[in-house]
């Protein structure tokens, strides 16, 4: 039996999970009927922010680029912002479907050369060679869920002016569920578009 079409199928195997489509990101903002679209503006972690952690500097720096892009400026060190954006950001993990990790592994196995050997009775040939091996065994992928929470608030009355919240899911495992990744397309997604329409739940792709 030619190994081509088996060769070929599992090859194509990866190259099908990389061409999968980018999660969507559902957005929601409410805002005030004429929300700043200027001034000084300074990232803070959300009280109550259930991730703390010292990957906040990241999420802050991917949130000031976005506001960046809609006409605020980074306040300078030391000095007093106009406006505080407030940052709240976590990830919780549900299972995809049934845990088959007792099942019998099943696996897929493959070798076989090319060069000017001539052919053997195990099938291969002299020269390069070259195997390729499935396994499909194992429990499978957590659905990651990722949140991003982001107010704005006037420094001078800490009056709300703005606010949105906005989340994707990934399977665990994948590069869209890595949590800098996550955190670049939620901004991107929430802050796109400033101020956006008030009250009304969007999908951004």
């Amino acid at each position: 039996m030619s190994m081509r079409p088996l060769l070929a199928a599992a090859l194509a195997l990866p190259l099908a999970a990389c061409a999968g489509g980018v999660p969507p990101v559902e957005v929601t903002r409410f805002h005030i009927d004429n929300p700043a679209r200027s001034g000084s503006i300074a990232v803070e972690e959300m009280p109550g922010n259930p991730d703390i952690s010292l990957e906040f500097r990241t999420y802050a720096g991917v949130v000031i680029q976005e506001f960046q892009r809609v006409g605020f400026t980074p306040a300078s060190d030391g000095a007093q912002s106009d406006y505080v954006a407030l940052i709240s950001f976590n990830r919780s993990f549900r299972p995809s479907g049934v845990d088959r990790s007792s099942d019998k592994p099943v696996s897929v196995g493959m070798s076989g050369g090319i060069g000017s050997g001539g052919g053997r009775r195990d099938g291969t040939f002299g020269g390069l060679g070259l195997g390729v091996g499935i396994n499909l065994s194992g429990k499978p992928k957590d659905i990651v869920t990722t949140q991003m929470h982001v107010q704005l608030r006037r420094r001078s009355d800490s009056s709300a002016v703005w606010e949105g919240r906005a989340s994707t899911e990934a399977r665990q495992g994948t590069p869209a569920a890595q949590p800098v990744a996550a955190a670049q397309k939620l901004a991107a997604a929430l802050i796109g578009g400033y101020p956006g329409e008030s009250g009304r739940t969007i999908t951004v792709k």
